[in-house]
């Protein structure tokens, strides 16, 4: 895994541009799943800043990593705030975008994106493999939507399960371990004090908390695990604490 540490958030949305831009300049097309939460938010922000040509929209393909079972007119919705704060505001064909419709029922929707995933996406080994999947953490350690609660979810078979959120029971549409860990490249945004102690543990004993922690379940077989983090989030590694 490769680990950058950033002073502001401006200056990790601008290393993570710039990864991009690498990896889209040696592709015709790429695919990418996105994340919900704070961080993502930002970064959408700063690429509707950029001048016009700095990213070619045509060649991404957007999909999501989980989704809120709400209306994409919900305020929840991951899919409307990357609408809001980033492709309301750039030029990018509507057939590049493929959403989880968090208005249907879960578990056919899980079904339904889980096979479309097979469809739009290069499958290796029976597996549809992104070019890049963005990942936040959540301070109790989970990401996409595998709580550590139902920790098992991860394991699943299936491309997508439906996952419940352990204190308001929303359910929620995510990819699964499989599908993750396939990926051609895996990226974690993370920022903030409060993820601190779950990023130390992850981070520094693996062995441990990916009993615990779904975040620490994502090795890709690629070995291409990238983490963003703000100082903050950082703040308690060894070394720079």
């Amino acid at each position: 895994m490769e680990i950058q540490i950033f002073k502001t958030l401006q200056e990790l949305n601008q290393s993570f541009t710039e990864w991009l831009q690498e990896i889209l300049n040696n592709k015709e097309s790429i695919t990418i799943a996105l994340s919900g939460g704070s961080t993502p938010k930002s970064l959408f922000n700063f690429w509707s800043d950029l001048p016009e040509s700095e990213i070619d929209w045509n060649k991404i393909k957007f999909f999501w990593g989980d989704e809120r079972c709400v209306p994409p007119s919900d305020a929840e919705s991951n899919y409307k705030m990357t609408m809001d704060h980033l492709f309301n505001n750039i030029n990018i064909p509507q057939e590049n975008i493929f959403r989880i419709r968090g208005e249907n029922n879960p578990s056919n929707e899980a079904k339904v994106y889980g096979d479309l995933l097979n469809q739009e996406i290069e499958v290796v080994n029976g597996v549809p493999t992104f070019d890049i999947i963005i990942l936040g953490m959540g301070d109790d350690g989970h990401t996409a939507s595998i709580f550590p609660h139902e920790i098992e979810l991860w394991n699943s078979n299936y491309n997508c399960i439906v996952a419940t959120h352990p204190e308001t029971g929303q359910k929620r549409v995510s990819l699964t371990g499989k599908v993750i860990n396939a990926a051609k490249n895996v990226a974690f945004l993370v920022t903030g004090e409060n993820k601190a102690d779950k990023i130390k543990e992850i981070i520094e004993n693996p062995e441990e908390s990916d009993k615990k922690y779904p975040a620490a379940l994502v090795q890709p077989e690629s070995d291409k695990l990238l983490w963003f983090l703000d100082e903050k989030a950082a703040g308690k590694l060894t070394g720079n604490s």
